[in-house]
C-alpha cells in the first residue's frame, strides 16, 4: 500500500478516537473527510482490498433495511463484512466505514462490503468502489431541495451505473422508473417483483411519480398499483411492459400483525409488520443470488431479523406501549399511516417534523401524503412537534383533523403515557429519529419521566 494511503488511514483513526474521547459524536463521517484530504484515492485503494464482492444498495425507500439484510445474511454464512451500518451513505461516511475497519497494519480483512449509497452521492461513489452488484429498490420523490423532481434522481442514478458498465444491477421491475433505467443503462441486470396485490388502499394512495412510458411518452396502463407508480404496467403504444421477475414472493398473508410469504421454495414467517419489507427481503435475496453468495442460513436469519434498524422501535413507558416510526417522504409516510390504521385500538399520535439539511429543508411533500385517513385512526389525540410543527398542523387542519402542538416532546410523551390511551405512536422524520429513540429509551428506564424505577 502507498505511504499516503497508510497515513490517511492513521489520521482517520486518530480523528475517530478524538471525537469519541471528547464525546463530540459518533465519528462516522469526519474520519472519512480527513482520510480523503490526505489521500483523494483512498476509497478506491480500500475497495480493492475486499476479497470477494462489493454490493451497493440505492433507492428512495428501503435501502438501509435492505443493506442490513444483506449484511446479516452474509454474516450468517460466516463471512467478514464491511457495512456503513449507521446509514452514513454520503462519500465521507462510506470512506469512514472502510478506513475504520482497517487493522493496525492498515489492511482490511473483509470478504464482502455491503454499502448503502445516497442517490445523489452515487455519481461520485460508484466509480471509486466499482461494485460487483448494485441493488436499486425504487425511485420516487424525496427531499425536494436536495433531489429536485424525480427526473433528476433518475438521471443521477443512470449516470452512476453507466460509469461502471460491468456492475450487475438488481432491479425492482414493478417500478417502471427503475426498470427503464436498467433497460437504458447497458449494464447487465436481473429483476425482482411481486405479482400479487398485497398493499391496502391506504398504502397505495394516489401518489404517482411517473405513469408515462419513458420510451414513447404515452400514458401507461396498470392492472393494479402496489403503491405510488409501482405495479403491473404496460404501454398500449410501444409495448413496454413489466416483465416476469427473476425472483418473486407469493402466497403472501398477514396474520396477527405479521407477514408470511413464499420465496424460492422457502415459507418465510417474517417479523415485519409492513408489506414493504417483503420487497426489502426479496431484493436482498435476489442480490445474494447475483453475488453468487451462499444462502444456506438465509431463512433462519430472516425469520429472526429485526426490521426496525432503530427506525421502528417499541417501548413500554409508564405501562403504555410506545411505537417509534421513521417517515421521511410521501410514500414512507403513507406506509406508516396504513400501519396506524391497522391498529383498531384507541391511540395517541405524535408527529414530529423537522427541516434540517438531513430532513430536507423543503417540507412541501407533506401535501402529497393522504392524511385524511387519520380521521378514522381512533386517535384520542394528535400532537405535532418539531421545527415545522405548525406546517404539519396546517396540513391536518385542511383535512378537518384537530391537533395540538408542543415544543417539549419529552413532556408530551410522558403525559400521553400516563394519562392517554396507553397506545402511543411517535412518527418522526430523519433528524429527530436518533434523539427521539434515545429519549424514549431513557423514559423506558425511568418509567416516570424523571425518577429511576
Amino acid at each position: 500500500m502507498r505511504l499516503r494511503s497508510v497515513l490517511a488511514i492513521k489520521c482517520a483513526k486518530c480523528t475517530s478516537y478524538l471525537i469519541k474521547k471528547l464525546n463530540r459524536g459518533s465519528g462516522v463521517t469526519l474520519p472519512g473527510y480527513v482520510a480523503r484530504l490526505v489521500d483523494p484515492h483512498i476509497l478506491s485503494v480500500m475497495a480493492e482490498m475486499v476479497k470477494e464482492k462489493t454490493i451497493v444498495t440505492m433507492g428512495t425507500n428501503g435501502k438501509t433495511t435492505t443493506n442490513s439484510i444483506l449484511y446479516h445474511a452474509l454474516k450468517a454464512e460466516g463471512k467478514k463484512v464491511i457495512i456503513n451500518r449507521t446509514g452514513a451513505n454520503m462519500l465521507n461516511g462510506i470512506i469512514s466505514a472502510f478506513v475504520l475497519a482497517a487493522d493496525k497494519n492498515c489492511r482490511l480483512n473483509a470478504d464482502y462490503a455491503c454499502i448503502e449509497v445516497d442517490e445523489i452521492a452515487s455519481v461520485r461513489v460508484l466509480p471509486q468502489l466499482k461494485p460487483d452488484c448494485a441493488l436499486l429498490t425504487n425511485i420516487s420523490r424525496d427531499q425536494l431541495d436536495r433531489f429536485g423532481e424525480v427526473d433528476i434522481t433518475f438521471n443521477k442514478l443512470k449516470a452512476a451505473v453507466t460509469s461502471v458498465p460491468k456492475t450487475k444491477l438488481i432491479i425492482n421491475c414493478d417500478d417502471v422508473l427503475s426498470y427503464t433505467l436498467a433497460s437504458e443503462s447497458g449494464n447487465p441486470f436481473m429483476t425482482y417483483g411481486i405479482s400479487e396485490q398485497i398493499f391496502d388502499d391506504i398504502s397505495r394512495s394516489e401518489i404517482r411519480e411517473s405513469i408515462f412510458c419513458r420510451s414513447c411518452g404515452k400514458k401507461l396502463e396498470y392492472d393494479f398499483f402496489h403503491y405510488g407508480q409501482l405495479g403491473i404496467y404496460h404501454c398500449p403504444s410501444c409495448g413496454l411492459k413489466r416483465p416476469e421477475p427473476d425472483f418473486t414472493a407469493s402466497e403472501i398473508t398477514w396474520n396477527d400483525g405479521l407477514y408470511t410469504f413464499s420465496m424460492d421454495g422457502m415459507l418465510i414467517q417474517s417479523t415485519s409488520r409492513t408489506p414493504y419489507n417483503i420487497y426489502n427481503t426479496l431484493s436482498a435475496y435476489a442480490a445474494l443470488n447475483a453475488l453468487g453468495a451462499e444462502r444456506t442460513h438465509f431463512q433462519e436469519m430472516i425469520e429472526s431479523f429485526d426490521y426496525g434498524n432503530n427506525r421502528e422501535s417499541i417501548f413500554t413507558i409508564n405501562g403504555a406501549r410506545v411505537q417509534l416510526h421513521l417517515a421521511k417522504n410521501p410514500i414512507g409516510f403513507q406506509q406508516k399511516i396504513s400501519l396506524v390504521l391497522k391498529d383498531k385500538k384507541p391511540k395517541d399520535i405524535i408527529i414530529q417534523i423537522n427541516d434540517t439539511y438531513q430532513d430536507g429543508e423543503d417540507i412541501s411533500w407533506l401535501w402529497d401524503v393522504d392524511f385524511q385517513y387519520l380521521a378514522d385512526a381512533e386517535a384520542a389525540s394528535i400532537i405535532t412537534a418539531g421545527t415545522r410543527r405548525h406546517d404539519m398542523g396546517l396540513r391536518l387542519k385542511y383535512e378537518d383533523i384537530s391537533c395540538d402542538s408542543t415544543t417539549d416532546l419529552r413532556t408530551s410523551v410522558t403525559r400521553c403515557t400516563k394519562d392517554g390511551t396507553g397506545n402511543l405512536y411517535v412518527i418522526v422524520n430523519y433528524s429527530g429519529l436518533y434523539s427521539t429513540n434515545h429519549m424514549l429509551a431513557e423514559l423506558e428506564k425511568t418509567q416516570e419521566g424523571g425518577d429511576m424505577a
